[in-house]
Parts: C-alpha cells; sequence; structure tokens
C-alpha cells in the first residue's frame, strides 16, 4: 500500500496550519536540503515540448530517498477553464524502490515555489525592502504576495496584469491580509517604479520582455519566476548584464531560465552557494541582484518531504498500487489467482549459486 495525500488533504492541512506556516516550514525545509546540495544525484528535468506547452519529469535523490515530479505547463488551458500547470509526484525507498508517497503537487508547488522565492530573497534584497511589483496575476500571485509579506514584512504590493479580471481577483483575495496595502496599477512601468522588489511571473510560452532594462532602479531585487522553459523568457538581456544573477541549477537554468539569452560564459552563482555563505547575494545596497528561478527537483524533494512529515496522518489514504506478497517470484499465480499470498514459502534473498537470467520489463 502506498500512501496518498490528494487535493482534499491538502485544502484540510491549509485550514488547519494556515497558508503562511506552510510558506514558511517549506522554506526551511527547503534551505535544509539546499545546504546539503552535494548528497544529491541531481540532472535537469526531462522535457516533452509542443508548440501549446510542455510536460516535464523532475527525478533526484539524495540516495535514501527518491523522488520525481510530473508536471505540465500549457498556458491556454484557462479557456478551457483548466489550469496551466498541474503536477503531481512520488517519494520513494533508494534500497528497495519501493515508492511510499503519492501526491498532488499542483497546490503544493504554489507553495513551494513562493518559499523558494521568499528564501532566496530574504539572502538577496535589501533587508529594508517593503514594497513589491508583482507583474503577473494568475494562479501564482496570492502565493508570492502571501510569502513575501510573510517572510520579508513587505507590506505594500504593486499589482499588474493585461487581464483585469485576473487583477480583481487577486486584489480580492489578499483583502483577507488587511496588513498589505495592494495597490492596482495601470501598467508594468508604473508598478515597478519606486518598488524594492520586482516579481515576474507570467505565463505566456514566449520570449517577452515584461521588464526593460530602463525601468530597473537602483538596488532593486528582481524575482524572475515565469521564464522557465526554452524560448520562454521575462527580462530584457540588458537587466542581466548588469545585475548578481543566482540561479537554482546552473545547467538547467542555461536551458530554461532568463539565462538562455546569455552567452555561455556568462557569470552567474547557485542559490546553494547563497545559503552556505559560500558566496554572498548582495554585496552592497545599490547592486541589482536577479534570481533566475525555473524550479528545481531539490525543491520537490522538500516538498514531498514536508508532506511526509505535516500532512500524512495515520488514517491518510492509501492506494493498492504495488501487490502485497508472500512470494514475491509469483507474480503470475497472485495476478491469476486474486490472491495477494501464494502457497509457496518466501524466497531467500541469498545470492544464488549459479546466473540466473530474467527479462527485466
Amino acid at each position: 500500500m502506498v500512501t496518498f495525500i490528494g487535493t482534499k488533504e491538502m485544502q484540510t492541512h491549509l485550514r488547519q496550519v494556515r497558508l503562511e506556516t506552510a510558506i514558511t516550514r517549506m522554506a526551511e525545509m527547503i534551505r535544509e536540503d539546499y545546504l546539503r546540495w552535494s548528497s544529491f544525484d541531481k540532472s535537469a528535468r526531462v522535457a516533452n515540448h509542443s508548440e501549446i506547452g510542455v510536460i516535464e519529469l523532475m527525478p533526484i535523490s539524495d540516495g535514501k530517498n527518491y523522488s520525481f515530479k510530473y508536471v505540465n505547463g500549457h498556458p491556454k488551458n484557462t479557456q478551457a477553464g483548466l489550469l496551466t500547470v498541474t503536477a503531481f509526484g512520488v517519494l520513494a525507498d533508494v534500497a528497495t524502490g519501493y515508492p511510499r508517497l503519492l501526491s498532488e503537487l499542483t497546490l503544493t508547488t504554489a507553495i513551494r515555489t513562493a518559499a523558494t522565492s521568499a528564501l532566496a530573497a530574504r539572502y538577496m534584497a535589501r533587508p529594508d525592502s517593503r514594497s513589491m511589483a508583482l507583474i503577473g496575476n494568475g494562479a501564482q500571485s496570492e502565493f508570492q504576495a502571501i510569502a513575501f509579506h510573510t517572510m520579508l514584512g513587505i507590506q505594500e504590493l504593486r499589482v499588474f496584469d493585461v487581464d483585469p479580471a485576473a487583477m480583481d481577483k487577486l486584489v480580492r483575495n489578499l483583502s483577507a491580509y488587511p496588513a498589505l496595502r495592494v495597490i492596482r496599477a495601470r501598467s508594468v512601468a508604473e508598478a515597478v517604479k519606486g518598488a524594492d522588489i520586482v516579481t515576474t511571473v507570467t505565463a505566456d510560452k514566449t520570449n517577452a520582455v515584461i521588464l526593460t532594462a530602463e525601468m530597473i532602479e537602483s538596488g532593486m531585487h528582481i524575482n524572475g519566476v515565469g521564464g522557465d522553459c526554452p524560448g520562454k523568457t521575462e527580462l530584457d538581456a540588458g537587466i542581466l548584464q548588469n545585475a548578481r544573477v543566482v540561479v537554482e541549477y546552473e545547467p538547467q537554468s542555461r536551458i530554461e531560465g532568463e539565462l538562455q539569452q546569455m552567452p555561455a560564459d556568462f557569470q552567474v552563482t547557485e542559490l546553494w552557494q547563497v545559503l552556505n555563505g559560500d558566496a554572498m547575494g548582495r554585496e552592497n545596497a545599490h547592486q541589482v541582484t536577479v534570481f533566475d528561478s525555473v524550479g528545481f527537483a531539490l525543491e520537490d524533494f522538500s516538498a514531498m518531504r514536508y508532506l511526509e512529515k505535516y500532512v500524512v496522518q495515520k488514517n491518510s489514504p492509501v492506494l493498492d498500487l504495488i501487490p502485497e506478497m508472500l512470494n514475491p517470484k509469483d507474480l503470475f499465480g497472485m495476478g491469476m489467482n486474486g490472491t495477494i499470498a501464494s502457497t509457496q514459502s518466501p524466497v531467500s534473498f541469498a545470492a544464488p549459486a549459479v546466473p540466473i537470467h530474467a527479462v527485466h520489463a
């Protein structure tokens, strides 16, 4: 049996602990895992692209636990009443290969993305940052706003989206946070002017220029979230040229992030180096900093750990996903007879005296 955490279980959890607590706890677990960077077997995600979207698999292991996330990104889905991004994930034991947790990761990914953004900003934004511009007011926007309000003390939020209904939705949802002043801007430039932090989280799969170099002011921190696949960017390349750029996993960011616009020798710093003190997130108050965030499998690994620690309960649902067998070599008997256990005694795991050749599916 495999434990299952679905959308309903996550909704119940968030009603019990509140989103602010979940984001803060998630950020700490992400920080813990980044601090043991060398323990992980890392790779860029595997992506299958089409003209209208992408489907990706994001695997990682620390030698004891293995996780992967299935995630899609289809910006036009909202026109059909569907989510742009959906996801699910698996956490498994490396020793046996057996999965022990299958979970929704659509809601959880939104939490982990916001937690990662705010975590990076703690090290990269100026400590006195109190205002943020939020460009793109879709499904991720509330999570970003609440994360920065909770973890960095952001008090003023300037919001803009080309879709007025998206802004209406964001303003309505954030009305539950009276200490956060939300201002509707009439343009990107108006939202960005005078902001300490700028977060871009747009969805269109295109090489867009949401922020131009002329909009950027001394000391700004830019949290670039939306540019997360080949051919999809949000920032003018000139912004990167004049900024300190931090990424999650450089080989992946070179392909998918804002970094894809830059030459191969353009210097960046990885987030783990900043978190463990090997590098500075910000060198002075006047420096422009950019967190080029594309989402990395380590963060999903942390998210699955979070679910197992805080969400899984004794009465959590379980799935009959893996056969329970007394004789693990008698899969045929189990399948044909419809019984869990075979009458044959269990087989020892001792090495055979002569090689046994088997066909593996």
